[in-house]
């Protein structure tokens, strides 16, 4: 048995649809503009370039239902994605092959303090004091493949207090599952544990506390999401 100098930190760990079993997470990789109207409304060209990924941290993802307005933010926006669980990984993984090394799907909400990440921009510094915030990723159950394949195409709509605010669809990815995973690949060993966000549709905006947020991907159900 391993003495440690401090008290061990609780492994994060995602419920499984259907299993009493759960998935313990090791990194959060998530990919930006991944739709081309959401390029558009943040000011960027909608043509496919070359993906960049930045990092939430495991234990940001949260599974309580309830989503803790942030300090030092008053404009936190709400960003719908699919999340994509792996059980195996490795470098320089081939497209071909990529779909392979996914364990299942997950709905997953990128909440992101908009104005802190806008200064982040203007400054050319890194973005993690805009999206790697505590319990800035409420996510549900993971789907296993077994159950629900390899979904490249269904309606992704988010509601707020019930008024539509995005709308997309997964086959309007820009770098589609098996190609975001092979490029990983290529700069980081992706391993059993990692998941990555898949980009979010257009009509990402604020959130106030009170509010619901009501995410729903076709073929993987919903996830509500209370602002407190």
């Amino acid at each position: 048995m391993t003495d440690y100098v401090i008290e061990t930190p609780p492994i994060v760990a995602l419920p499984v649809a259907g299993s009493d079993a759960r998935f313990p997470v090791r990194r959060v990789y998530c990919i930006g503009r991944n739709y081309a109207a959401h390029a558009i409304e943040m000011g960027h060209d909608p043509n496919r370039e070359a993906p960049f990924f930045f990092q939430k941290n495991p234990d940001n993802l949260d599974t309580s239902g309830a989503f803790p307005y942030p300090a030092k933010s008053s404009d936190v926006h709400h960003e719908a994605e699919m999340l994509v669980a792996l059980k195996s990984g490795g470098t320089d993984i081939p497209v071909a092959s990529a779909l392979d090394h996914v364990y299942g799907y997950a709905l997953c909400l990128d909440m992101t303090r908009r104005d802190l990440q806008g200064e982040a921009k203007k400054l050319g510094r890194p973005w993690e004091i805009g999206k790697a915030f505590e319990r800035s990723a409420p996510v549900g159950p993971i789907h296993t493949v077994a159950e629900v394949g390899h979904p490249d195409e269904g309606a992704v709509v988010l509601k707020v207090n019930g008024d539509l605010r995005q709308e997309g669809n997964l086959n309007q990815l820009i770098w589609k599952v098996p190609e975001m995973i092979s490029y990983l690949s290529e700069y980081f060993e992706l391993a059993a544990g990692d998941v990555i966000l898949s980009g979010t549709p257009a009509g990402v905006g604020p959130v106030a506390v009170g509010d619901t947020m009501e995410l729903t991907i076709e073929g993987l159900g919903s996830l509500t999401v209370q602002v407190v």
